[in-house]
């Protein structure tokens, strides 16, 4: 066995564990939780929209009823007045009687534009309900989802626990002189610093070395360091 090969095992140790970073990057869960934050986000600005309305309504309505109830009020007073026997004067009789008139016209008219605003609000409780189930849904999809990743997340880390304790054996057996090369060639090579050489190919690009070049390598000792001419990396050769 040569130098190389516990430094091609520890190579592997860290391929594996480059690989479990991806999948936990790329979990169909986290993807569907940024779809549903992005669903739930989309529905709450309908629901402030919504809530807008209905506050809109609201004061619309709040204000008509404070109207309403101040006009009651002075008709009431207008009311008492006329009918207490204090006003004897027909001219003050008849004004008073024209002001209570007038006030109940209006009374009547606000009364029609309270229906009014209560009719449009119907439409805008049953928006504000359906929303809100929806809102409510999409909750509890986010919830279930979440820990479908919190549970994947785990497996993987335990599993890239366990790697990286084989990793940490392995790394034990390797010559400290190699690791410059290593750490500098996995920095600049997508993490693979050094592969098989099979045949005239190299694992590590799956490119064919030219024929002059195999036959080189194969005269150099199984220690020496020997380098893809097409990729750079480190070549292993039984």
């Amino acid at each position: 066995m040569s130098r190389w090969e516990p430094l091609l095992a520890v190579q592997e140790f860290d391929t594996h564990t480059d690989q479990l970073a991806h999948r936990a990057a790329n979990l169909p869960a986290r993807a569907a939780l940024a779809e549903a934050a992005e669903r739930t986000g989309e529905l709450d600005r309908r629901l402030a929209a919504v809530q807008e309305r209905k506050g809109e309504l609201q004061r619309s309505q709040q204000r008509l009823e404070d109207e309403i109830t101040s006009l009651g009020e002075r008709a009431s007073q207008a009311e008492k007045q006329l009918y207490s026997g204090a006003v004897s004067n027909p001219r003050e009789l008849q004004a008073l009687q024209d002001d209570v008139a007038s006030i109940r016209r209006r009374i009547g008219q606000l009364e029609d534009d309270e229906l009014e605003i209560m009719e449009l609000s119907e439409p805008v409780d049953a928006d504000l309900r359906e929303l809100g189930a929806e809102r409510e849904r999409l909750e509890a999809d986010s919830d279930r989802i979440a820990g479908e990743l919190a549970e994947a997340e785990a497996d993987i880390e335990t599993e890239t626990a366990t790697v990286r304790a084989e990793r940490e054996a392995a790394a034990a057996q390797v010559d400290p002189a190699l690791w410059p090369e290593y750490d500098k060639l996995r920095s600049q090579l997508s993490g693979v610093a050094i592969a098989k050489l099979v045949g005239s190919t190299c694992q590590g690009c799956h490119l064919a070395l030219s024929a002059v070049e195999v036959d080189r390598i194969r005269k150099l000792g199984l220690d020496e360091i020997v380098h893809c001419e097409e990729c750079g990396r480190i070549l292993v050769r039984d």
